[in-house]
């Protein structure tokens, strides 16, 4: 019980997460409910920390979660490198105002960019 199940059965969850975090990785910022937020941030990290080992198997374990192929090929081409030299924290939640139809908690989940 350690994690939000969304009021989703486990396939729902897993795709909602799954579009999540593609979407973040592709744009690099996504307007979504805090929960979903902080869900998606962690699997969000992980990837990026995938993506600097930057092997065959790496980019198979990553095409094998992301939707898309060209967002593997960002994340592995482009936001790989750019946090090469970081151990973690790539990912920010920035809170926003509440939903206006039913008042849900509003998060900005956003990649950092790096110092120079």
């Amino acid at each position: 019980m350690g994690y939000s199940r969304f009021d989703r059965p486990m396939a729902q969850r897993r795709a909602l997460l799954r579009g999540l975090v593609t979407s973040l990785l592709e744009n690099e910022r996504i307007e979504t409910t805090l929960a979903k937020a902080k869900a998606a941030q962690s699997i969000s990290e992980k990837m990026i920390t995938l993506a600097k080992e930057d092997n065959l198997a790496a980019r198979r374990r990553a095409l094998a979660y992301l939707t898309k192929e060209d967002v593997v090929k960002k994340l592995f081409e482009t936001l790989g490198p750019r946090y090469a030299h970081r151990s973690g924290g790539y990912t920010r939640i920035l809170a926003i105002q509440p939903r206006r139809g039913d008042g849900a908690p509003m998060a900005i989940l956003e990649l950092i960019q790096p110092e120079k």
